[in-house]
């Protein structure tokens, strides 16, 4: 019998729709129950791609006596933390202050009114390793909350009182000292294997987007390093395009299999922009850095596209092999015997040595990821993938995550735009705009919803990262098609979070106040990256580039009134601030005469094919307002008044602050022009 999940707009929800346990969603019913029936409440969160989440459910939550006795003693709720991450971004702080680790599924107990008293994360279905079964751990607390429950009340206490201050006011720092924060990077680097930390290592496009701001050589070769430490390794997929989630190893050699809308979207961001960074002479990392975007947009165009526009939020880690059975990684990787039944002896022995496919294997059972070593030959590369691809499409496929996710489309439609222009494909401009008329079109239900899920509006309000990624997504849109709706878009959505979101001392919570009538035990607020970018960080980096596009400086006022509460984190842990960090680093240029322009192309044909444009978006500082149109525009506050596209030929119009430059109607010109400063 279907439980309350059956209905769900997550799809990860509905997975646990058949358990036996008898879940509830996250809503003041649930609540209620548990304060009628005087139990506690058993939170587990996890996602839909999450490999472990999918073994404690199989393991514990298809379990008849296992559910047996969590209904009886517990109220138990199943979150999707990607469509509530104002509820998994608490508990988990909770969770690493009494375990000093977090990590999904994410089990934590709470008393009736929602406050944690114990939390963990994955429990096996016996004890092991010196970790307690499900079981224990249920019973155990089932115990105390029946014969010790002022002891239980009294932690729960203790750890709200403990946690107040994770989500008040933010410190900021007297003065922010660049050189040092920058040395803080370098000691985080790995110069063997490139990226950050040890392992389990993670993709930083963050921290990687601050590091390409200044074209500083230290840093670029930091930055350059580690993407090409990536691409090269079995974290890149390399027959289909795309990353995966993270590598286990140090030397992104074999990854942890899902692959994510945010990852892919904000890479692709990072290797545009360091192609463009990269020196015309350096033909071969530039050739290595656009395979790579090119091979991600095919990945979001092929595998995530969803049919109406925009974009799903992820593939799973797990899927079939050819007996049934469910492995994690299964569908990526190969064998020298695979190799050769797909390609014959020649092609397979060449294969094996370019992606190092051995006979012990890279990854378990024989079976190995692809790494890409030295400078094959190109056309036969090409050959090698297009037959690997067609065979690898007969194996069963990771399942898909279909949920569109407001943010994640937000940092693909931003990413999209600016490959479109740098690479001069107007087809990945059309992809973005089919992923911002969706996105407008179905998360916008009176106010923005965190999700949607086959075309309707998900139960979840839009959280502070939301509001912020498509805004500056909706920007980018406008500026490349020179169409001034997707700027009113832009700014009917900073105008609500700014109501929604502000705090007290002038950053943003990342949740609104009271969000579906269940307020959790704290008010999320985080201004570290996790994964994307901080709530706070992505409204700023919309607040600035609307308020040049629409000529607002209300909205840039505000934009830096919350990058105030980014320094701190910016000096402690900037390997963990990385778009805030490049906030900083454009905000030092600014002080050094490099304030951020508005640069506008007055063209006869469209943006994603003229050269000017191109150049523009190639070669703009960071922090640049690009906008593109014909003369006579509208809707971009005075930015195209009197202006023209000089004898038929695009023209370009620079202005820094209340300094405008000499009209460009070459590169040479527009390139003087936008490093002038003023």
């Amino acid at each position: 019998m279907a439980n309350r999940l059956v209905n769900a707009t997550s799809p990860y929800l509905r997975q646990h729709a058949n358990n036996p346990i008898d879940w509830w969603p996250w809503t003041p019913e649930a609540f209620d129950e548990a304060r009628r029936r005087d139990v506690p409440i058993l939170l587990s969160v996890g996602y839909a791609a999450c490999h472990w989440c999918h073994v404690m459910a199989h393991e514990s939550f298809e379990d008849a006596e296992v559910a047996a006795l969590v209904n009886a003693h517990f109220v138990a709720i199943k979150v999707d933390r990607e469509e509530r991450p104002d509820v998994d971004a608490v508990h988990m702080k909770a969770t690493q202050a009494l375990t000093g680790q977090g990590g999904w599924p994410m089990t934590v107990f709470l008393t009736p009114d929602g406050r944690p008293f114990f939390a963990g994360t994955y429990y096996p279905p016996e004890p092991a390793g010196g970790m307690p079964s499900f079981t224990q751990v249920v019973t155990a607390l089932a115990d105390a909350w029946a014969s010790r429950r002022d002891e239980v009340l009294t932690s729960a206490d203790a750890i709200v009182d403990h946690l107040a201050g994770e989500f008040g006011t933010l410190p900021e720092p007297e003065s922010l000292d660049i050189p040092t924060v920058l040395q803080k990077v370098s000691d985080g680097f790995d110069p063997v294997h490139g990226g950050f930390g040890r392992a389990p290592k993670f993709p930083a496009p963050g921290l990687i987007d601050a590091l390409l701001v200044t074209g500083e050589p230290a840093s670029l070769d930091i930055a350059q390093r580690s993407l090409e430490a990536m691409l090269r390794g079995g974290i890149h997929d390399q027959v289909g395009g795309g990353f995966h989630r993270y590598s286990v190893d140090a030397g992104w050699v074999v990854p942890h299999f899902e692959k994510m809308l945010y990852d892919n979207a904000l890479l692709l961001g990072s290797y545009t922009r360091a192609w463009c960074c990269t020196a015309d002479h350096d033909r071969g990392l530039r050739q290595l850095f656009e395979r790579t975007a090119r091979g991600i947009v095919r990945f979001l165009a092929d595998d995530l596209q969803l049919d109406g526009g925009g974009f799903a939020s992820s593939l799973d880690a797990d899927s079939c092999d050819i007996r049934g059975m469910v492995h994690e990684g299964i569908f990526y990787v190969w064998s020298p015997e695979l190799l050769t039944d797909a390609l014959g002896e020649a092609d397979a022995d060449w294969a094996c040595e370019v992606f190092h496919v051995t006979q012990r294997g890279t990854f378990e059972h024989g079976l190995s990821t692809l790494q890409l070593r030295g400078t094959p030959d190109w056309a036969r590369l090409d050959a090698v993938l297009d037959r690997l691809r067609e065979v690898r499409s007969g194996r069963f496929a990771p399942a898909r995550d279909d949920k569109l996710v407001a943010a994640w489309n937000g940092f693909a439609i931003d990413s999209l735009v600016n490959a479109a222009l740098v690479f001069g494909e107007p087809d990945w401009l059309d992809l973005a705009e089919r992923a911002g008329e969706a996105s407008w079109r179905q998360l916008i239900d009176g106010d923005l919803r965190r999700t949607s899920l086959d075309g309707e509006p998900g139960d979840a309000a839009g959280m502070a990262e939301d509001y912020g990624a498509l805004a500056l997504g909706y920007a980018r849109l406008a500026g490349a098609l020179g169409e001034s709706v997707w700027l009113d878009r832009a700014v009917t959505l900073l105008e609500a979070a700014l109501a929604r979101f502000a705090a007290e001392d002038g950053g943003f919570y990342d949740a609104p106040a009271g969000v579906d009538g269940v307020q959790p035990f704290a008010r999320a607020r985080d201004t570290s990256d996790n994964p994307t970018p901080s709530g706070t960080t992505c409204l700023v980096a919309a607040l600035r580039l609307v308020g040049l596009l629409a000529d607002r400086w209300d909205l840039i006022e505000r934009a830096e009134a919350a990058a105030g509460t980014l320094r701190g984190v910016v000096e402690s842990a900037p390997r963990f601030a990385g778009w805030a960090f490049a906030d900083v680093l454009i905000a030092d240029q600014a002080a050094k005469r490099l304030t951020p322009a508005v640069a506008v192309v007055v063209t006869p044909e469209s943006a994603g094919s003229d050269e000017l444009v191109r150049a523009a978006a190639r070669m703009a500082p960071a922090g640049t307002a690009l906008v593109a149109g014909p003369a006579g525009t509208s809707g971009f506050a005075h930015h195209f008044d009197d202006r023209t596209a000089r004898d038929g030929a695009s023209t370009a119009y620079v202005c820094r602050g209340m300094v405008c430059f000499a009209p460009a109607s070459t590169v040479k010109e527009l390139r003087t022009a936008l490093w002038q400063r003023a």
